[in-house]
């Protein structure tokens, strides 16, 4: 689908943006054993304050399809980033409407962004065995593994580094 609209999320879109997310972890399998990352994904307001929510939307309806939450270096959810770099985290598409272009409109959003705040570098972790069709939108994308930041917050969650390189813009 072309066309989708990116934008900064709204207070009002927090309620869509965290069931969406939500839904997307559970039908991806990747909350099965969770420990509460559920309640995590759900706190879009709490994510707010310490990064930029980011939707895509159907520009028709208005409808949500995707969100995502781009970091700095020392915020609260930056996990991989270092100083220069920017990381993105808990890319979301709703099941319904996966296969529309939101995941790819959103990883561009995030390199616009990263890019232009002058990064040198967009980083995200990626769960292992899960979401192959992730793993394959980043490849796409340019983005490569960085094998000695992977790391497993928990026992069975273990998260693999990607990094991609950046030009600054002029």
């Amino acid at each position: 689908m072309t066309g989708l609209l990116v934008r900064p999320a709204e207070p009002a879109d927090f309620a869509g943006v965290a069931r969406l997310t939500v839904a997307a972890y559970e039908a991806d399998g990747q909350l099965k054993g969770e420990h509460g990352y559920a309640a995590v994904l759900a706190d879009v307001a709490g994510r707010a304050v310490h990064g930029e929510i980011l939707v895509a939307a159907d520009p028709a309806t208005g409808q949500l399809l995707g969100s995502v939450t781009f970091v700095l270096p020392g915020t609260r959810y930056a996990e991989l980033c270092g100083p220069g770099e920017a990381e993105f985290r808990m890319l979301a598409v709703d099941p319904a409407a996966q296969g529309r272009g939101a995941g790819a409109a959103l990883v561009e959003a995030c390199v616009a962004r990263a890019t232009e705040l002058g990064c040198t570098a967009l980083l995200i972790c990626v769960r292992d065995g899960h979401a192959e069709s992730a793993h394959r939108l980043y490849r796409r994308r340019g983005f490569v593994r960085v094998p000695e930041q992977d790391w497993t917050p928990l026992p069975g969650v273990d998260l693999l580094a990607l990094r991609l390189a950046l030009t600054a813009a002029p």
